[in-house]
C-alpha cells in the first residue's frame, strides 16, 4: 500500500490569501482515493428532541404536584374570599366576601397572639432540635461501630414511628392517674407530681409538646450531621490539633464553615416543619387548656372545620402559607449570596 499526500492551493473568500491545504490519499491496489472526511456536529445544535427530554421527563412529577398540590391551594385561596357556614353549606350558596375574612383575622388580637405564640414555639423547638441533633451527630462520628451502629437503630425507631402512634405514646407516659413519668417523679421525691395534670396549664402542655416533636426530630439532624462530617478532610482535624485547638475551636474552625449548606438547609427545613407542626399539639390537648396552645394550624383547623366558619378558617391558611413564604424567600436569598461567594 502505498502513501502519498497532494497539496492543494486554494484561495480564502475573506482575505484573498492562498491557502495550502493537505489531502491525504491512500493507493490500495494500484488504486488512488481521498480520506473519507470525518463527520462534525450540525451548526445548528443538537435537535429538538433532545432540548425537550429533560422537560418530557420532568412532565409527569410536574403534573402530579399540581393536582396533588397546587389544586388543593387554589380551592383554599378562593375559600378564603366566601362566606362559608353551615347555611351556605346546606343551601349550595357561594356568597363572595372579598377581603372581609383577611380584615376580620388581621384586626383580631386573638390571630396575633396565636401567631406570636407559633413563632416562639417554633424558635425553641428549632435551637433545641439543631443543637441536639449536632450533638448527637458528633457523638455518632466518635463512636465505635458497634455503638454507632446500636445508636443508629435507636433513632431510626424513634424517625420512623407515626406521628399518632408517638403522640399516644407520650400521652399515656404524662396520664395523670397512670403515667410513668408522674409515678417515676413520685418515686424520686416529688410527691407532688404524683397525680400532677400536665394538660391543665399552658406551659406543661407545650413542655410535653415539645419533648415529642424535639424527640422525633433529632435523628433528621443527626444522620445529616454524621454524613456531613465524613465528607471532612481528617487532615484538617489533625491541623486544628497541632495548632493548640480543643474541641469547641475544632468545631467554630473546622466543622461549621466546612458544613455551612448543611446547617442553614438543615435549619431552613426544621423551622418549616415545626411551623406547620398539628397532628401533635391537637392530638395531645386539642389546642387547650382556654385556647392557649394553639397554633396557626390548629387555630385555622378549629376556626374553619371546627366551627364550621370554613372562609374564615382558608384565610388563616392562605396568612400562614405567606408566612412560610416570606421565610422560604429569606432563605433563597441566603443561598444565592452564599453560592456567589463560592
Amino acid at each position: 500500500m502505498a502513501v502519498h499526500s497532494d497539496r492543494v492551493r486554494t484561495r480564502s473568500p475573506e482575505s484573498g490569501k492562498a491557502v495550502v491545504a493537505e489531502i491525504d490519499t491512500s493507493a490500495a491496489g494500484g488504486g488512488a482515493e481521498a480520506a473519507a472526511p470525518k463527520r462534525t456536529r450540525p451548526a445548528g445544535g443538537p435537535g429538538i428532541g433532545s432540548r425537550l427530554a429533560p422537560y418530557l421527563l420532568l412532565l409527569p412529577a410536574v403534573v402530579a404536584t399540581i393536582v396533588l398540590l397546587g389544586w388543593p391551594l387554589l380551592k383554599t385561596f378562593l375559600l378564603s374570599f366566601q362566606d362559608l357556614n353551615r347555611r351556605q353549606l346546606v343551601m349550595h350558596l357561594t356568597e363572595w366576601t372579598g377581603f372581609d375574612n383577611y380584615k376580620e383575622q388581621l384586626g383580631d388580637p386573638e390571630f396575633w397572639s396565636v401567631t406570636g405564640r407559633t413563632v416562639a414555639f417554633t424558635l425553641v423547638n428549632v435551637v433545641l432540635i439543631m443543637v441536639g441533633g449536632t450533638l448527637v451527630g458528633l457523638l455518632l462520628n466518635h463512636l465505635g461501630k458497634r455503638m454507632r451502629l446500636a445508636l443508629s437503630i435507636a433513632l431510626l425507631l424513634a424517625w420512623a414511628m407515626p406521628v399518632v402512634a408517638a403522640t399516644t405514646v407520650y400521652t399515656w407516659l404524662f396520664d395523670e392517674q397512670w403515667g410513668v413519668v408522674n409515678w417515676l417523679l413520685d418515686q424520686l421525691g416529688w410527691h407532688s407530681m404524683a397525680h400532677y395534670n400536665w394538660m391543665s396549664d399552658e406551659y406543661s402542655t407545650f413542655f410535653v409538646v415539645i419533648l415529642l416533636i424535639v424527640w422525633q426530630s433529632i435523628p433528621f439532624v443527626a444522620f445529616n450531621m454524621y454524613a456531613g462530617l465524613t465528607t471532612i478532610p481528617k487532615e484538617l482535624y489533625e491541623a486544628a490539633r497541632m495548632d493548640g485547638a480543643g474541641s469547641s475551636k475544632i468545631f467554630s474552625a473546622v466543622i461549621f464553615p466546612n458544613l455551612k449548606p448543611f446547617f442553614l438547609a438543615t435549619t431552613f427545613l426544621e423551622v418549616i416543619w415545626v411551623f406547620k407542626s398539628f397532628t401533635q399539639i391537637y392530638a395531645i390537648n386539642g389546642g387547650g387548656p382556654e385556647k392557649l396552645t394553639r397554633t396557626l394550624p390548629v387555630h385555622a383547623f378549629l376556626e374553619g372545620s371546627g366551627s364550621q366558619h370554613y372562609g374564615v378558617g382558608a384565610a388563616i391558611a392562605v396568612l400562614t402559607i405567606l408566612m412560610l413564604g416570606v421565610l422560604m424567600a429569606y432563605y433563597f436569598r441566603i443561598m444565592i449570596k452564599q453560592e456567589d461567594e463560592l
